[in-house]
C-alpha cells in the first residue's frame, strides 16, 4: 500500500519520514541506524514472532505465554538513544515491546555473545532474538531471530517476510492517536528501561567450555585477549581463565570497533602487533592473541612467530577445530580455503554450500540424515557450528548449530598445547594453501549482481564449468553432467575468454581451468590460484576471496582486485556500467 491509501488519521499518514524496511538476509535483519526506527524494528520483530507462533513446536514454533529470550551487543544504538534529528536507537526496547505484544514473556539475558544467547535458549526449547549489527560499520545495526530449534533458515524467509508485511499494514493503518509510536517512529512514552538482566545464559556459556575441555586444559598457556568493543570481551576472558590460561586483556574500547574477521587489514594487524608488544613488555612472552567480532560469534586468532603476530584465517581455524573434535562429517561454504580438499578432512567433506550459516546448517542436517554422528561446519569468517552432540574423552558438548567463536578458539589452543606446538607450527601441519579476503565498501548491490550475471551461464542448472584442454563439461549442484547445446558450449567458452581478459597472465594468473557458481563466481586457474567474487548478503560490499600456494600471492591477488581506481573490481564495475 502507498501512503495515500491509508486513512488520513492513520499512523502511516502521520509519519514524518519515508520508512525504509530493514533488509532480511542470512544474518538477520540489518540496516542503517538512521532508518532503523523503533517502529520498524517493532514491526519486523512482531511479524517474526507471529510467524513463529504459527509453527508447530516440533518445527521450532513458540507458544504464547511462554518465555522468549533476547540479548544485545555493545553498540550504543542497541540499547540507548543516539543522535538527534532524527533520534534513533533503543532497538532492544523495541524488541522487548514486540515480545510483550505477541503475548510472550520477555527475558533480558543482557550483553552477551550471540552464541551464548542461542545456546541457552535452545537448551530451554525457547525462541530468541539478538540485537546486533555483528561486524558491520558503526552506523548500522539490526537483530537476528532464532526459532526454538535454531536459526531461521532459507525456507522460512518467504513466509516470515509475508507475515512482517501483514503486521506492517496492520500497524500503519492504526489511528495515530492510539498508536504507541510518534511521527518519528519512536515510542511516544520516550526512553524506556529494559527488564532486569538475567545472568543465567552467561554463566551457562562459561560452564559449557570449562565442563567440556576441563578446568586445566589451558594451564600454562599465556594469552593476550584483544577486547575492543566485542560484546563477549569479558566472558571470553572468564572462559579462558576458567580453563587455566593466564590472560592479559588489552585494547578495551568504549567506541565501537568494526572487526571483520574475513578482512583483517594492515592497520588492524599493526594495532594487534602494538598491543602484543606492550603486553610482552609488561608481562613477558605470550603464546597467542585472541579476539572476536562485535557480537562474538566469529573468532580472531593470531600466533606469534619471533615476536611478530601472524593471523590465521577462519577457514584454517575450522580445520584444526574439526580434527580436534573428531568430526566424521564437515560442511563448509564454497568460499572456504581449499586446503580442506587436500588434507585428511577431504574424505569427511560434505557437498560445499552457499555462503551463510543457514546453508551450512542445512548441509549439517543432511549429513545427520545420512547417519553421521559428529557433524561440524564453519564459515570462512571462522564462525564454527556443531550439528550434533560431540563426545570426547567421556565429555559431551551439546550441539550448537549457530556460529560460535569460543569453541574454535579453545579447540585450537588446546590442540596446540596437547601436541606441544606453537600455533605457527600447528597451522604449518595443514596443507599449505593460503587465503585472503578483501572488499570494496559502498559498492551498489545491483552493480555487483550485473557483474555476476555477465559471467554466469544462462542455464540455471549449471553450477560448475570444467575446462580440460579443448574439452568443456558442465555440472549441476549434485556434480552430475549437464548436457550443453552447441550454442551453450560457445557461450560458456566466451565467458571464460572474457574473464581471462581481466584475470590474465599480466596479473600472474594461469589459464582458467574451472568456474563455480554455487555462490557468486569462483574462478580456478592452472597455477593453483583461486579468485572468488561475491557481493555481501547484508551490505553494499563486493568481496573477493583469494586462495594461492603462498600467503604473499593470496595477499597480492586481494590487493590487486580492490586497488583504487583501477583494480579489477573497479574495471568490472565500469564494464557493466
Amino acid at each position: 500500500m502507498t501512503p495515500s491509501t491509508y486513512p488520513p488519521d492513520s499512523l502511516r499518514a502521520h509519519l514524518a519520514h519515508e520508512p525504509r524496511a530493514a533488509g532480511f538476509g542470512t544474518s538477520g535483519r540489518r540496516g542503517e541506524v538512521v532508518h532503523l526506527t523503533q517502529l520498524e524494528i517493532y514491526i519486523c520483530a512482531l511479524g517474526e514472532l507471529e510467524y513463529l507462533q504459527s509453527l508447530p513446536v516440533a518445527d521450532g514454533g513458540i507458544v504464547p505465554g511462554e518465555e522468549f529470550f533476547y540479548a544485545y551487543d555493545l553498540r550504543p544504538s542497541s540499547s540507548a538513544y543516539v543522535g538527534n534529528n532524527p533520534r534513533r536507537g533503543e532497538l532492544a526496547q523495541a524488541v522487548e515491546a514486540a515480545i510483550r505484544a505477541a503475548g510472550m514473556s520477555p527475558v533480558n539475558l543482557g550483553r552477551i555473545p550471540t552464541p551464548a544467547l542461542t545456546c541457552y535458549a535452545l537448551a530451554q526449547g525457547k525462541g530468541s532474538m539478538m540485537i546486533t549489527g555483528s561486524h558491520i560499520p558503526f552506523d548500522r545495526n539490526g537483530y537476528k531471530t532464532n526459532t526454538s530449534r535454531g536459526e531461521l533458515l532459507k525456507q522460512h524467509e518467504a513466509p516470515v517476510n509475508a507475515q512482517v508485511q501483514t503486521v506492517r499494514e496492520r500497524l500503519y493503518a492504526e489511528p495515530y492517536a492510539s498508536s504507541p509510536f510518534d511521527a518519528d517512529g519512536l515510542f511516544k512514552t520516550g526512553q524506556r528501561e529494559l527488564a532486569p538482566e538475567n545472568p543465567a545464559a552467561a554463566l551457562a556459556y562459561v560452564r559449557r567450555s570449562v565442563d567440556f575441555f576441563g578446568a586445566g586444559a589451558l594451564a600454562g598457556v599465556r594469552l593476550l585477549a584483544y577486547q575492543h568493543s566485542a560484546v563477549g570481551r569479558d566472558i571470553v576472558v572468564d572462559i579462558l581463565r576458567g580453563l587455566g590460561a593466564e590472560v592479559f586483556p588489552a585494547g578495551r574500547s568504549e567506541t565501537f570497533v568494526p572487526i571483520d574477521t574475513e578482512n583483517i587489514d594492515a592497520a588492524q594487524l599493526a594495532t594487534l602487533q602494538a598491543l602484543h608488544d606492550a603486553a610482552v613488555a609488561a608481562h613477558g612472552p605470550v603464546d597467542a592473541v585472541v579476539s572476536t567480532d562485535g557480537d562474538s560469534d566469529r573468532p580472531l586468532i593470531l600466533g606469534v612467530d619471533s615476536g611478530a603476530v601472524r593471523f590465521f584465517g577462519g577457514d584454517l581455524v575450522g580445520m584444526i577445530a574439526a580434527e580436534y573434535l573428531g568430526a566424521d562429517a564437515v560442511v563448509v561454504p564454497i568460499s572456504c580455503n581449499d586446503a580442506i580438499d587436500r588434507g585428511p578432512l577431504r574424505t569427511l567433506l560434505e557437498p560445499k554450500t552457499r555462503i551463510g550459516s543457514p546453508f551450512v546448517i542445512a548441509g549439517m542436517e543432511a549429513a545427520r540424515a545420512q547417519g553421521k554422528h559428529a557433524v561440524c561446519g564453519w564459515e570462512a569468517n571462522g564462525g564454527f557450528l556443531t550439528g550434533s552432540d560431540i563426545m570426547k574423552q567421556g565429555r559431551m558438548l551439546a550441539a550448537l548449530p549457530t556460529r560460535d567463536a569460543v569453541l574454535p578458539i579453545v579447540a585450537v589452543l588446546v590442540a596446540a598445547k596437547e601436541r606441544g606446538l606453537p600455533l605457527t607450527a600447528l597451522f604449518g601441519l595443514l596443507p599449505q594453501r593460503y587465503s585472503r579476503a578483501a572488499l570494496l565498501k559502498d559498492f551498489p548491490r545491483p552493480v555487483s549482481l550485473r557483474i555476476l550475471a555477465r559471467f554466469t551461464p544462462e542455464n540455471p542448472a549449471i553450477r560448475a564449468l570444467v575446462f580440460a584442454q579443448e574439452a568443456l563439461s558442465a555440472l549441476d549442484e549434485n556434480q552430475r553432467a549437464v548436457a550443453l547445446t552447441a550454442a551453450e558450449t560457445s557461450a560458456c567458452a566466451a565467458l571464460r575468454a572474457e574473464l581471462a581478459e581481466y584475470f590474465g597472465a599480466a596479473a600472474g594468473f594461469g589459464a582458467i581451468t574451472a568456474l563455480n557458481y554455487v555462490d557468486g563466481v569462483r574462478v580456478y586457474f592452472a597455477n593453483g590460484d583461486v579468485a572468488h567474487l561475491r557481493p555481501s548478503g547484508n551490505a553494499d560490499e563486493l568481496r573477493i576471496y583469494a586462495v594461492a600456494d603462498t600467503q604473499a600471492r593470496a595477499d597480492a591477488i586481494a590487493a590487486w582486485a580492490v586497488a583504487e581506481p583501477d583494480g579489477v573490481l573497479r574495471r568490472l564495475e565500469r564494464l557493466v556500467g
